[in-house]
């Protein structure tokens, strides 16, 4: 992670040439995130994401022109710094490093600057991060002084500020409406690359200090729980494609959350880090691939397929295997009844993600750039027919990286 400092210079450098010249943000982008890729699989895929992202902003014209690139460029660097530093005080700058780039992306569109949509979504942004934040820095002052109250106190904080910043329920009050109303594709960025940094800091955060009991695991899975079924019916009860995919984030972040419960299991973060990292690509490739279907209103007939059924976790399909992994850990955890309630909320998205089939199957006036991003997602949901034992070897070798030093 040497490379950081220079990356951020070729961000800044080319950031500012690109409002002459707008495809120097898009090389300076690009160069600066291959600088940022280590030799690790997962890292891999999240760089296959941002290639994506960056490629979808040529479907848009706006007042980012050239910008957007560099701060989607900006979000990787994050991302990647975020796995490997021991630090609390890069993590934090990381988390907010990530979030901040989306306060503008959210706003361009092709014609005008949604700025409605942008206070909303900054509001609620500001208020996300100023509690996770907060709720670190007391958990980890609490575990040096062995006050479980204060922890208890921390604790309950970064789970709101992480559920508010990442959409999860009954934190979810801005998604539906910044969904619908934003452009496809910046959305498309903000449920995609931008969600990996604050899963990763409430991991390393949560195994450094350990001081949770069985009343945080319990709460963590109420949160989790609550969040799948709004995010499920919220999508039942929706016919526009931007807002059925808002609540399948509130459901998917259900998951996720799920997931960090195991947390508090030392032995089995790994499995359950592997599921959330496997999960968070499988929503990214999909969000990516739906959302340029949107802003299109049109999608290949296939590729549509194979996305939706990843989501409801048909296997071999990605979305199977994050699922299975999130499974296997709250199980290994003994935490039978959120396992329980994953597997009914899986089941209930299978309506509504049809319903997203039936909505784009006919329609293919799209343009050419548009489909082959499709396609690519398509694809790379697909490359897990081989079983993933890459994301639990990675997982394992980001273990070491795991614990905040000085914690």
């Amino acid at each position: 992670m040497e490379l950081a400092i220079p990356a951020v210079l070729v961000l800044a450098l080319s950031g500012a040439l690109s409002l002459r010249f707008k495809y120097i943000g898009f090389a300076g982008a690009l160069v600066a995130s291959a600088m940022m890729v280590v030799n690790n699989p997962l890292l891999l895929m999240i760089f296959a994401v941002v290639l994506l992202n960056l490629a979808s902003l040529d479907l848009m014209k706006g007042f980012l022109r050239g910008v957007d690139y560099t701060l989607v460029g900006l979000i990787f660097v994050a991302t990647s710094y975020a796995f490997y530093s021991q630090s609390l005080a890069f993590l934090l700058t990381m988390f907010v490093v990530a979030s901040v780039p989306t306060y503008m992306l959210v706003m361009a569109s092709d014609r005008e600057i949604r700025m409605e949509v942008g206070i909303k979504y900054i509001t609620f942004m500001v208020i996300a991060t100023i509690l996770f934040l907060i709720g670190a820095i007391l958990m980890v002052h609490a575990s040096a002084t062995s006050s479980p109250t204060l922890y208890f106190l921390g604790y309950t904080m970064l789970l709101v500020g992480l559920a508010i910043e990442v959409g999860a329920g009954p934190f979810h009050e801005w998604v539906p409406d910044v969904f619908d109303s934003a452009d496809p594709i910046p959305i498309s960025v903000v449920a995609s690359i931008a969600k990996f940094v604050p899963f990763v800091v409430a991991f390393k955060v949560i195994s450094s200090t350990q001081m949770g009991g069985d009343t945080l695991i319990l709460l963590t899975g109420i949160v989790a729980v609550v969040s799948m079924f709004i995010g499920n019916i919220g999508a039942l009860t929706s016919n526009k494609p931007a807002r059925i995919l808002a609540y399948s984030t509130v459901a998917n972040m259900g998951y996720l959350l799920a997931a960090l419960s195991v947390s508090f299991k030392s032995e089995f973060i790994y499995l359950a880090f592997a599921g959330v990292m496997l999960q968070l690509l499988t929503n990214s490739f999909g969000k990516i691939g739906f959302f340029v279907g949107i802003k299109e209103d049109a999608m290949p007939k296939i590729e549509t397929y194979v996305l939706a059924l990843s989501f409801i976790g048909i296997p071999p399909l990605m979305g199977f295997w994050g699922k299975l992994y999130i499974l296997a850990s709250l199980v290994y955890a003994n935490l039978l009844w959120v396992a329980f309630f994953l597997v009914i909320n899986s089941a209930m998205s299978v309506p509504y993600y049809v319903r997203l089939i039936r909505i784009f199957e006919d329609k293919k006036d799209f343009r050419r750039l548009a489909g082959y991003l499709v396609t690519v997602t398509a694809v790379l949901m697909l490359i897990t027919i081989v079983p993933p034992n890459w994301i639990i070897e990675s997982s394992r070798i980001l273990m070491k990286y795991l614990t905040i030093g000085g914690v």
